[in-house]
């Protein structure tokens, strides 16, 4: 038990200076698992060939390990699948502690933060504070979806509609420069011609921002400067629609 205990203390400490530096504390926390039970499985064996009572009953234990493994194997096949599956969600690491995953449930689909995955169950936190306990082989065989692996940040999109005898060129090298140069933009996804009319041609600027507030401002911002610049480089927009914004 002190042993235990010992291997408890020395991960957490280790976690504790590992993850400041931003390690991964999923595979230690899971190796740690089992370094805990490995210390009470070879506890018991050094206990049962010091205890002269209990030797000839370790000998026999362990001359016939072949039939006990396949009893507990038979017995057993749901929790060595839990640890199996464990072993493969660490390696493979689909997921890992602190990411927010989307998973099917009998009561439909459900979202939650891996809390902790252990030797046979993973389990989720809800945002209403409720825990989600799935077992390893569910959770290596099902589909689940990372949220954490989803793109950062907010879309920010607008249109401008061109006159219809005017050059999109200059009007994207304009809208686009706008968009790099903003502090607030994080990512350019493009400007393109989405759509032609009697009335101009509709021009699409796509860029991700922080967050959706962020957003409201961002395009606020590019809107005005374009304009200016539009004006500035002789650049027309149908007099119909103007400058129209897209949701």
């Amino acid at each position: 038990m002190l042993a235990g205990r010992a291997v408890r203390l020395a991960i957490n400490r280790y976690l504790d200076k590992t993850e400041r530096a931003g390690a991964d504390p999923t595979g230690i926390r899971f190796l740690g698992h089992l370094a805990n039970v490995g210390v009470y499985v070879f506890a018991f064996l050094v206990y049962s060939h010091i205890v002269p009572a209990l030797q000839h009953l370790g000998t026999a234990w362990l001359t016939s390990m072949g039939v006990l493994s396949v009893v507990v194997g038979l017995a057993a096949q749901s929790t060595l699948g839990n640890l199996i599956s464990g072993i493969s969600l660490v390696l493979y690491r689909p997921f890992k502690l602190g990411d927010q995953l989307q998973v099917p449930v009998p009561t439909g689909t459900e979202t939650g933060v891996v809390e902790s995955i252990n030797l046979g169950y993973t389990v989720l936190r809800t945002a209403d504070e409720r825990r989600l306990v799935i077992p390893n082989s569910t959770m290596a065989s099902q589909t689940s979806v990372n949220l954490s692996l989803a793109r950062k940040g907010a879309p920010c999109a607008f249109t401008i509609i061109l006159a219809a005898a005017t050059d999109p060129a200059p009007a994207r090298k304009i809208l686009t420069d706008l968009a790099k140069a903003h502090p607030k933009t994080i990512a350019v996804d493009g400007c393109n011609v989405t759509a032609l009319s009697g009335s101009g041609m509709t021009l699409t600027l796509k860029v991700w921002c922080a967050d959706p507030d962020t957003a409201v401002l961002l395009k606020s911002d590019l809107l005005e400067a374009a304009k200016k610049q539009f004006d500035a480089a002789g650049i027309k927009i149908a007099r119909r629609t103007g400058l129209g914004v897209a949701p």
